[in-house]
This record gives structure tokens, sequence and C-alpha cells, in this order.
């Protein structure tokens, strides 16, 4: 199945690293949602999360939960459970409603060095509503949706790909400027190693590998845009 709806009974870490970590809450579906949990000082801000068993345990070994951030239209999934919970609101970017109506939690408007991080948003196509982060700090980047590792995210050799419908234009604007030592995604494991690189590699093939990308992934992806409007 692209994405499990059925309650966690647990979680895989897929991402650690010194400024936060990466979880998995269904690590056999296909759609493979990351959500992560990054450290500011002491604070801990979770960004687009699946809930699991165990989790607050996890999060305890960082700080104290300080943010619940959603980056993507499409990325509300248990935000509002980890709001209430930890007593914080959910912070949103500018023009995403669309996850707003899908909350149970109070709501802010998501700040420029929240979480230490800087943001930029996007909207590729019409509904598509998108807002990466970069930590200049510690060299992290987080794209929710435009960026992915999974095997359908990616062709050939990429460690790194764009999102199909956004690689005949890739996103090089929405990117440049940023040299990131990791690059984390909502879907899939990161990127550790030589990041940089591997990010440049995806924007500058993307179009290119466009028509391999459309007939070896095109199917899942179109199940994986259809399952995402359910969340």
């Amino acid at each position: 199945m692209i994405y499990d709806r059925g309650e966690a009974t647990g979680y895989t870490v897929a991402d650690r690293f010194d400024g936060g970590v990466g979880w998995l809450a269904h690590p056999e579906e296909t759609g493979r949602r990351t959500s992560h949990a990054f450290v500011d000082d002491g604070d801990v801000w979770v960004v687009d999360p699946l809930d699991a068993p165990g989790l607050d345990d996890l999060l305890a070994e960082y700080g104290e939960v300080a943010g619940v951030a959603v980056l993507s239209g499409f990325h509300a999934r248990d935000a509002d459970a980890f709001a209430r919970r930890h007593d914080v609101p959910v912070s949103l970017p500018p023009k995403m409603g669309r996850v707003a109506d899908r909350l149970d939690a109070p709501t802010r408007r998501l700040r420029n060095g929240d979480g230490g991080f800087t943001f930029r948003q996007t909207t590729p196509l019409p509904g598509w509503h998108e807002t990466v982060a970069y930590r200049e700090g510690d060299g992290t980047l987080y794209a929710p949706d435009s960026l992915g590792t999974t095997a359908w995210a990616t062709v050939d050799e990429e460690r790194l790909g764009v999102y199909l419908l956004a690689r005949p234009v890739p996103p090089r604007a929405l990117f440049e400027g940023y040299d990131p030592d990791r690059v984390l995604v909502g879907h899939g494991e990161g990127v550790f190693e030589d990041a940089t690189e591997a990010l440049d590699d995806a924007l500058a093939g993307a179009r290119r590998r466009f028509p391999r990308a459309l007939r070896q992934e095109g199917v899942t992806q179109l199940r994986a845009v259809i399952g995402a409007l359910t969340d």
C-alpha cells in the first residue's frame, strides 16, 4: 500500500544526527512518510509528524517539545495530536488553509527563526503548497515533497530525486544558495554524505531524466498523489 492509515504499533528511526532525529511510523508502506524532530538550543521542534507509541520517550532524549510545524499542504498527519499532548500550537506557513481545516488544535504563523531555520515557500502547481526549511548553523535542509529518496522518487544512480511533476521545471530557485551538509525529506531516509553534490545532481538532471522517471514510476507517483489528497 502507498500509505498505511492504520494505527502505528511502533516506529523505526530513519535519520539520526546531532541536531535531531527522523522516524517512520509505518516503515513497510510504499510512501515511506518520514517525520522529524529538530533540536535548537535545547528546544525540540516536531515537523510533519506521524504518531506512534513510544515517540514521546524518543523526543525526551533531545529536550522539551517547544513547537510543532506542518510544512506541506499534504502533511497534516498527526500534528494536532502532538500539539495537544505537548500543549503547543501547530505552526503553519502562509497559504496552508487545507491543513488548518484538518487540525484539531490551535495554530500560529510560522516565523523565520523557529527551530533555528529560515523558510522558503513554493507553489509548483495549483493546490501544492510547500515550505522548505534550511538551518545554516548545521547545514540542515528539509524538503517535504519537492525532493525524495524513495524508490519511486529516484531513477538511475540518483541518491536524491526531484518529485515527478516538478521534473520538467526543476525548482532550482527554491534551493539556490543552499550548501547543505544533510538533506532530509518527507518521504524516505535523508542524505548525509556529499549532500550538496546529491542536491545539485538531482536538480541538474531532473528534466533529462523525466521520461525515464515517468515510465518507471509514473503510476506509483499518481497513486501517491491520490493517497496524499486524503491526508
